[in-house]
């Protein structure tokens, strides 16, 4: 002999209302169909004409089923009447409105799929009293669900897992629960039209600002307009965003690796601009520099050193030695006189030619150093766009394999 009374459950998913976040709580409408045997109601249908009726609900004893995560008072309006059919089974068909908490998992937000637990069981009654089973097959349910889901917003129904959960090593004593598993997934046009794609196209262009000439456009300004122009934007769509304290979302990382980029390219730019500027009051470049960064990293990125002009140190090879023709003995005075002048003025030209030299000397070392911030800048301009290339495939790598799950 049977004495527990066998409660069926299943339910239909009208709608996803919503989810928050930060309250990690999802926010749905069902209609909930629970049914049991009452063995002290039966007649025979023949006799009385119908083999069902509705009675009021406040005339029989209700299972006390209830939904464990419940986190609100149900809103749905009551159904005062219950179905009773001759053989002695009770439905009870009502609307709920589910307020149930859910641990969300945003790590791969906007891509997110999350699990929502729905577990049905007596508030009072154990498994000696009670045992909560399936009404119809979960394939069935998810079929209804599907095909009655009128809210088209932000979440999709993808799966409806159930199955049986006994708590307490004692069956007889211990609490006979019903769970299912609710899948829902993210509509993520929204998000990728608003944030990714804007946010890829700041980055592109704070990558491609490299090619303008430092020497002639003022980068700088360029840059912290766009740095300006990246923080309004995510002040702006701060409120797509997720808050929640349980996990940073990856978009997140994605944003502030993206300002962290502009910002680097900013000080980037500062030196190069500097390097431009103070060329001219730089010391010789040393040897290691011009060997690592004009030999080496030049011919990587397409920059080989230029070769030095060469240019006459002595300054005999400028004067042409030409003949003296002679005066008469008589004229020595005046020959003396010529030549002082002569030493006097050869004197002030190596005195120009020195001064020439260290003009020349210095415009060499501007041109060396010139060439060696022209070719650390192309050298972190490729270096910027391979990090950007596989920060972003491994962030589509995450987003993907997520999504997949």
């Amino acid at each position: 002999m049977v004495n527990f009374t066998e409660v069926l459950v299943s339910f239909t998913l009208y709608g996803i209302l919503g989810v928050d976040e930060k309250a990690q709580l999802l926010n749905t409408y069902i209609w909930l169909d629970i049914g049991w045997k009452n063995e002290f109601i039966s007649w025979d249908p023949e006799q009385c004409g119908t083999d069902q009726i509705s009675l009021p609900r406040s005339k029989f004893w209700i299972p006390d089923i209830v939904i464990n995560e419940f986190m609100a008072k149900n809103t749905a309006p009551a159904v005062p009447f219950l179905h009773v059919h001759s053989d002695g089974w009770i439905y009870d068909f009502s609307p709920v409105r589910v307020v149930s908490s859910c641990n969300l998992n945003i790590y791969a937000f906007p891509f997110d799929v999350q699990n929502c637990t729905f577990t049905f069981g007596s508030y009072m009654h154990t498994s000696k009293d009670i045992r909560v089973e399936l009404n119809i097959p979960i394939k069935e349910i998810l079929k209804n669900s599907m095909e009655v889901m009128t809210t088209v917003g932000e979440w999709q129904l993808i799966d409806i897992i159930a199955y049986k959960e006994s708590h307490n090593a004692e069956p007889p004593y211990g609490s006979d629960e019903l769970v299912f598993h609710i899948g829902l997934r993210r509509r993520s046009t929204l998000y990728v039209v608003n944030l990714i794609i804007p946010s890829c196209f700041l980055i592109t262009v704070d990558l491609f600002s490299f090619l303008l000439p430092p020497q002639s456009v003022d980068r700088s300004a360029f840059k912290m307009t766009l740095i300006l122009g990246y923080t309004v934007f995510l002040l702006l769509m701060n409120d797509l965003l997720p808050v929640t304290g349980n996990t940073i979302p990856l978009i997140n990382v994605f944003f502030s690796l993206c300002l962290a980029l502009m910002v680097a390219s900013l000080l980037e730019t500062i030196l190069i601009t500097n390097l431009h500027s103070s060329s001219s009051r730089l010391a010789p470049v040393p040897r290691w520099v011009r060997v690592v960064f004009l030999q080496t990293l030049g011919c990587c990125v397409g920059l080989p050193s230029k070769p030095p002009k060469e240019h006459s140190t002595d300054p005999n090879d400028a004067v042409e030695e030409g003949g003296v023709y002679m005066n008469p003995p008589g004229a020595k005075h005046l020959v003396d006189t010529t030549l002082d002048a002569l030493r006097k003025l050869g004197r002030d030209l190596q005195a120009i030619r020195r001064q020439v030299d260290r003009q020349q000397r210095g415009n060499h070392n501007s041109e060396e150093w010139t060439q060696v911030a022209g070719v650390i800048d192309r050298f972190l301009f490729w270096l910027y766009a391979v990090f950007i290339i596989v920060s972003f495939v491994v962030m589509i790598c995450i987003w993907a394999s997520s999504y997949s799950k």
